[in-house]
């Protein structure tokens, strides 16, 4: 029988679709029955305290849950975050109910063994309820005590080989897309790109010293399966400098209706006769593309790499053969200064290990970012109050017409000392014989 009535709740599990309510309910029976015999080191009641302080929220209108910052363990500063219910006597099961996250493999492929190992961790010692994936891409673990912090912390790096994620004011755990290992449009091995980072910065990742968070995504191609640019402060996303590749025989078998555009991803309708013309050629956003007499042209140097003609025609259009990445940096969610979208900083790079050049860029970056950004201040906010240029500065990166998001939003520019021939102390006698009045 239900700890506690939930009408509200109860109407969640009413729609079409899979409610996390439901999901709450059957952790409640398992942990009743109990039929593991498992010696819970949490109150077994837990996930039932929940259903009910959250119906509590939905009656008030407001949130019964206190965020109590970083509970730490031995060495780290990050990977676990406090949380407190504020009616701690109705509710005891959750008065505690820290969440933990856990540095997820990259590409977010698992062993079966792995997953059953962590699943008896967190039914022992939390709640039994999981997140799969949290939005910074972490294998998020819900609710638990203080006092299991330190036993789930060794279970996970002694037994389990598998480190904690990042929280606070620090490197968030890096992630990134499948690529290669499943995608024919990755430009890069996004995988390795990713697992390398996390390995260099752990002591950025479990150890705060940022003015806020800070996030890696990389991307394998600009499909942007991990939304890189609109969801990390530093976003690596895999491109090509050369042409892309035309197949003209499978362009006129996909005109012939021999081969299905999309790779047959929308076929549960019938949208008439595949028009190149129409549906590829004029959705071109830089008018780069040019179809006639079943001949597909495409002017590269107009290309924005936006993939709209490689999804649609997959088998006659491939990426070119000179891959690399673009690095992009300053996306961030509406905080202090509403929400932005990553600027474009490095056009294009090469991604070979040991990746020496990719990580120049990131820590000329957070020397400067260190320095001068302000407290709860993501990267985006500091490139915003003290200028892009600033930025190129400090990466020693080069003014790219590639940089310009908008023309002519800034009519004033800057000249330094050092890039004024003759510097600022000219005389003035010199400078009236070239420009008599």
């Amino acid at each position: 029988m239900a700890k506690h009535k939930t009408p509200l709740l109860d109407q969640l599990e009413s729609g079409p679709w899979p409610s996390f309510v439901s999901d709450i309910k059957q952790e409640c029976e398992n942990r009743a029955k109990n039929a593991k015999g498992v010696d819970y080191q949490t109150p077994a009641d837990c996930p039932d305290d929940l259903l009910g302080v959250l119906e509590m929220s939905y009656v008030d209108g407001e949130t019964h849950w206190k965020h109590g910052g970083i509970v730490g363990v031995f060495g780290y500063g990050g990977g676990v975050i406090g949380r407190y219910c504020d009616q701690p006597q109705m509710f005891p099961g959750v008065a505690h109910f820290h969440t933990v996250r856990v540095n997820q493999p990259s590409g977010l492929y698992y062993k079966t063994d792995f997953l059953r190992q962590l699943c008896d961790l967190w039914e022992l010692r939390g709640s039994g309820l999981t997140n799969m994936h949290g939005s910074t891409g972490d294998i998020v673990l819900l609710g638990t005590t203080t006092p299991q912090l330190e036993e789930i912390f060794f279970e996970l790096t002694h037994n389990m080989n598998n480190d904690l994620g990042g929280s606070g004011s620090n490197l968030r755990t890096p992630s990134c897309c499948l690529g290669q290992s499943r995608c024919e449009f990755a430009c890069i091995d996004t995988q390795q790109l990713c697992f390398d980072l996390t390995q260099t910065y752990q002591d950025e990742l479990h150890r705060p010293a940022f003015p806020y968070k800070f996030k890696f995504k990389v991307d394998g191609c600009p499909n942007g399966c991990v939304a890189s640019i609109a969801r990390s402060d530093f976003s690596i996303i895999g491109t090509w400098r050369d042409e892309i590749r035309i197949d003209q025989k499978a362009v006129a078998a996909y005109a012939g209706g021999e081969i299905k555009p999309n790779a047959g991803a929308h076929a549960g309708r019938d949208w008439g006769k595949f028009d190149i013309q129409k549906e590829v050629a004029e959705r071109c956003p830089s008018g780069c593309i040019r179809y006639e007499g079943g001949k597909l042209e495409i002017n590269n140097k107009e290309c924005v790499r936006c993939m709209h003609c490689i999804n649609t025609m997959p088998r006659a259009l491939r990426i070119g053969n000179d891959r690399g990445a673009s690095i992009l940096c300053g996306a961030k969610a509406p905080i202090l200064d509403g929400p932005q979208m990553a600027s474009l900083l490095v056009p294009f790079i090469k991604v070979e290990e040991p990746y020496s050049e990719i990580k120049e860029v990131i820590e000329n970056i957070w020397d400067w970012w260190m320095e001068e950004g302000k407290n709860r201040e993501r990267l985006g906010e500091t490139m915003k109050r003290l200028s892009f240029q600033k930025l190129l500065d400090v990466t020693n990166i080069k003014a790219d017409a590639r940089h310009v998001r908008e023309p002519r939003h800034n009519p004033y520019i800057f000249w330094k000392e050092e890039e004024v021939t003759g510097g600022w102390k000219r005389e003035i006698a010199d400078y009236r014989k070239k420009h008599q009045k």
